[in-house]
């Protein structure tokens, strides 16, 4: 990168190629590439203004982050920095573009780290990673547990792509793989279509142990590229609220409802050991300190990974939860949105 705040900053195609696959989400990557471009070379995570529309344009870009600017060869992008610049953003501009991005994803192996993490969180990682990388990308992985070696196996088998070693050795497992075209006729682990593979969960129990199971599933499903629907009925809906009051109107029988229930996951108990919510504590306090993602953490990467989360209506209007008391992301749905979900899927599960 340069250093020189009189000069127009600028990052090699190696170090973006780098940031894009371990830390994209702390900065804002703008993509100037035109609607077509995009259509058959897309880049996730981007704000997409085309060259052409950058004067109307600029307005939609923030600036809390840092801007890397990328187009196909680093000439609009050179433009567009400089303007940036000027106007007070921290810009870079990606030398080479799109085009040396690409070689650098298709020819190099990438290095994929998922030591120490805990399920599904390797697998989430494995997932994230090679999601937007063409076919062709090597990529090679270290985690360190034990369930890996089994998973990563699954994982290959399940979404088409070539396992190429998988060896553990000094308590790391280390796995070689290959992105493949799950779309191609000769792709020997075809994959079934998506509505063949759909997983269907029904949340009602309200028990913080139940609740984690649920949610460390559904992520590890949608790791392997199925649409998972969560359906949540009668006491799972508390897992939904929101942790802080909500100014709503309610009869007095709602009103006794909504004091006798948990509000959130963070109030939520033990199915077994609670202890009056000292099981709770501690369950918490051992996931932290084994790195296992929170209960919080777990939903959120379930929204982020496109999991459908549904209240059941019904059980709202028994139980007098409204909608303004539940969390951002939940869409409400009654049995034939539940029974449509699971005609589409091949697993249905009643926590």
């Amino acid at each position: 990168m340069s250093d020189n705040e009189n000069e127009v900053k600028s990052i090699s195609a190696v170090d973006f190629h780098k940031l894009y696959l371990e830390n994209r989400g702390s900065v804002t990557i703008l993509d100037l590439r035109e609607p077509d471009e995009i259509l058959v070379h897309p880049l996730d995570g981007t704000v997409k203004v085309p060259f052409s529309k950058i004067g109307s344009g600029l307005s939609s870009i923030p600036n809390d982050k840092p801007v890397y600017v990328i187009c196909r060869t680093g000439d609009f992008s050179q433009e567009v920095t400089e303007i940036l610049t000027d106007r007070g953003y921290i810009a870079y501009n990606v030398l080479g573009g799109y085009d040396e991005f690409i070689k650098l994803s298709v020819s190099d192996e990438i290095y994929i780290d998922a030591k120490k993490l805990r399920c599904p969180g390797p697998i989430v990682k494995v997932a994230d990673t090679l999601r937007d990388l063409p076919a062709g990308t090597h990529a090679s992985v270290e985690a360190t547990e034990d369930a890996f070696y089994s998973d990563i196996k699954v994982w290959c088998e399940r979404t088409g792509n070539k396992l190429e070693e998988l060896t553990a050795a000094d308590g790391i497992i280390k796995a070689k793989i290959v992105k493949t075209d799950s779309n191609s006729s000769k792709n020997e682990n075809k994959v079934l279509t998506s509505e063949q593979n759909d997983k269907t969960f029904v949340v009602f129990s309200g028990d913080l142990d139940k609740t984690i199971a649920a949610f460390i599933m559904a992520n590890g499903a949608a790791s392997l590229g199925r649409n998972v629907t969560m359906f949540f009925t009668f006491w799972g809906l508390n897992i939904l609220r929101k942790p802080r009051k909500v100014k709503v109107a309610k009869n007095f029988i709602e009103k006794m409802f909504g004091m006798m229930m948990p509000r959130g996951t963070t109030r939520l108990g033990l199915s077994r050991m609670n202890m009056f919510g000292a099981g709770a504590k501690m369950i918490r306090a051992i996931m932290k300190k084994k790195g296992v993602a929170s209960l919080e953490e777990l939903i959120a990467d379930a929204i982020s990974h496109g999991v459908r989360i549904v209240a059941c209506q019904m059980s709202m209007d028994i139980m007098g939860i409204h909608k303004e008391e539940l969390i951002d992301g939940v869409e409400l749905g009654g049995v034939a949105t539940f029974i449509g979900s699971g005609e589409k899927s091949d697993m249905s599960l009643f926590i």
